[in-house]
């Protein structure tokens, strides 16, 4: 804030939920020339969204859209021309109109504020090709000070996003991308209507988001969710637009506690109370994953991530990729694909294995919040069937001067006879048969764990073929004892409970109370509940009972409009609660 303020380009990539809003909302307010800010913004909803909070608090701000009347758009558009806003959000196209050059040389633009900056880049998650015209701005506006933030995104993406935006000497700031109140957990897929139901009774009357590969599983899922009892609804690009918006309303009203959706849902969606995500499909990457799950806890409260995964959502994944034409495109999915699956699969911790990603480390060997480190998978002397897949490799190699994939080790392994292995005669290695004690699912299992430790790896292509690492070569010959992790079991649940990170503990009853006065102010003003307070104000207010207006001042998120426009509202709904319940001690 203060280096944009001072003038500089800023670049600030903060974790979902970790304040990006904030950092140009607030120097909109306190700089002396009372200049306009203009924040770039990838999604209808998320404009409206932002700005409900805004003007709730009192904040002097609007948007511009193809939502809006004709009407309505040119009364916004004078309010700007008189200098009565302090911020506009707009979508990239519309702010490169021709007619709007001079609008903005006309509007005192004090600060461009570039949302979602990871769209810049073609090497980001999510890229669109029109943010990369926003970089025309600097010649319209060459003084004005320009912030791109981001939750996502990897050092090259980062690179990309100073270059196409055209950041002159730009602040940058990283923030942490841990979100110490998210639990990680990864189930293999078994029945997953079954699952999301068992899952979702265990949470009742708690907001989630279920993520689909197809919008055919969108719908399913919904109706499987209606059918138990209940309240869900889909979203994906195939719906009408209508539908689409009165779904999301819907869920952001709290009236629908569930949303069932493809990607299309949710970037930047800003709604704070949802407790839950659930990837029904292996995500494309990590950035997708981490962005996705990151729509969860965003107060701070403790909230759950569950990916159900099965080696067959990899297969189709792949079968996808294998689709696209440009060569470059496919080389990059699939190494992101690989990656996906190493997170899927690891047994270490959840939590360090994300923040490796983004390079990161994770300070601690267990995190105490994701199934890996709650409840450690089971191990077992894996030495000898190391050796032996190792061995498969190297015979491989040393017989036909050219690698192939796990597929074919594995049918070596376990005496398949196929075509390929008497073309190449590899059915008369020494290591042809070796392993038809286990069965394919279960080697490709000792292939994978092997790759995790780091004893093999896989060439990058469209045929990857599997080589053996230095350490893979020196454990082979050394004979090395070696300890693999057993595969997940559907079976397993947790034995332990910790505490949460994040939790506030509370009068329940109260809170429930709390939840519903909220709901009928936010239903009055038209507006999602999180607007009126966020859970963590609510579950202060039900632990430490703020009886009067005088009480309410050290409450989280009770600024002094909003002490001024509910307080007393509260205060008394927690007087009437206090009068038949005893008010009830927390540590």
């Amino acid at each position: 804030m203060e280096a944009h303020i001072a003038g500089r380009d800023t670049f600030a990539l903060l974790p979902t939920g970790g304040g990006k809003s904030l950092c140009f909302q607030l120097p909109a307010l306190v700089r002396p020339d009372r200049g306009l800010t203009v924040v770039v913004s990838p999604l209808i909803a998320l404009m409206k969204d932002q700005v409900d909070q805004l003007q709730d608090a009192g904040v002097a701000a609007t948007f511009l859209n193809s939502s809006l009347s004709s009407a309505e758009a040119r009364s916004r558009m004078a309010g700007l021309h008189r200098g009565e806003f302090r911020l506009l959000y707009v979508a990239p196209e519309r702010l490169m109109l021709k007619e709007w050059q001079q609008n903005l040389t006309g509007w005192n633009v004090a600060a461009l504020a570039i949302d979602e900056a990871h769209c810049v880049s073609e090497w980001g998650h999510d890229f669109r090709p029109e943010f990369r015209q926003i970089a025309q701005l600097r010649d319209i506006l060459p003084e004005v000070p320009i912030m791109a933030l981001t939750a996502t995104a990897t050092e090259r993406v980062r690179v990309d996003i100073i270059k196409h935006l055209r950041l002159r000497e730009p602040e940058i700031f990283v923030a942490s991308f841990n979100r110490p109140n998210l639990t990680y957990k990864v189930r293999p897929k078994d029945g997953p209507a079954r699952q999301i139901t068992e899952f979702v009774k265990k949470r009742p009357q708690e907001s989630g988001i279920v993520y689909c590969a197809t919008r055919a599983t969108t719908e399913r899922t919904a109706e499987a969710l209606v059918a138990r009892g209940f309240s869900a609804l889909p979203y994906h690009a195939g719906l009408p637009a209508e539908v689409r918006s009165e779904n999301q309303e819907l869920f952001l009203r709290d009236e629908v506690n569930i949303i069932c959706a493809t990607i299309a849902f949710g970037m930047g969606i800003n709604k704070p109370n949802v407790r839950w995500v659930i990837h029904y499909d292996l995500p494309k990457n990590i950035e997708s994953y981490y962005q996705e799950t990151g729509r969860a806890g965003r107060d701070g409260l403790p909230s759950d991530c569950l990916l159900l995964f099965s080696a067959g959502d990899a297969a189709k994944q792949s079968h996808f990729i294998d689709d696209i034409t440009d060569e470059h495109e496919r080389s990059v999915a699939r190494t992101q694909l690989r990656q996906m699956l190493h997170y899927a699969e690891s047994a270490g911790c959840r939590r360090g294995e994300l923040l490796m990603y983004f390079a990161e480390t994770y300070p601690d060997s267990n995190c105490a919040s994701c199934d890996n480190c709650i409840e450690p998978r089971d191990t077992y002397d894996g030495t000898i069937l190391a050796q032996k897949f190792l061995s498969c490799v190297y015979r491989v190699a040393q017989a036909s001067r050219f690698g192939t994939g796990a597929n074919h080790l594995v049918e070596i392994l376990t005496g398949a006879d196929t075509e390929k292995i008497r073309r190449w005669g590899h059915d008369l290695l020494s290591t042809y048969g070796i392993g038809k004690d286990l069965s394919r699912p279960q080697w490709l299992g000792v292939f994978r764990e092997l790759m995790r430790l780091g004893y093999l790896r896989q060439t990058e292509g469209q045929y990857p073929t599997v080589e053996m690492t230095e350490a893979g070569a020196e454990i082979l010959r050394a004979r090395t004892p070696i300890t693999l992790t057993k595969s997940m079991t559907v079976t397993k649940t947790a034995k332990v409970r910790i505490p949460r990170k994040g939790a506030i503990e509370c009068d329940e009853i109260l809170f429930a109370r709390l939840r519903a006065l909220r709901k009928e102010l936010a239903d009055e003003k038209g507006v999602p509940a999180y607007v009126i307070f966020g859970d963590a104000t609510l579950r202060q207010m039900a632990r430490e009972y703020p009886a009067n207006i005088n009480a309410m001042q050290d409450i989280f998120g009770m600024g002094e409009k909003k002490r001024e426009q509910y307080g007393e509202t509260f205060a008394a709904e927690i007087a009437n609660h206090l009068q038949d319940n005893a008010k009830m001690a927390f540590n």
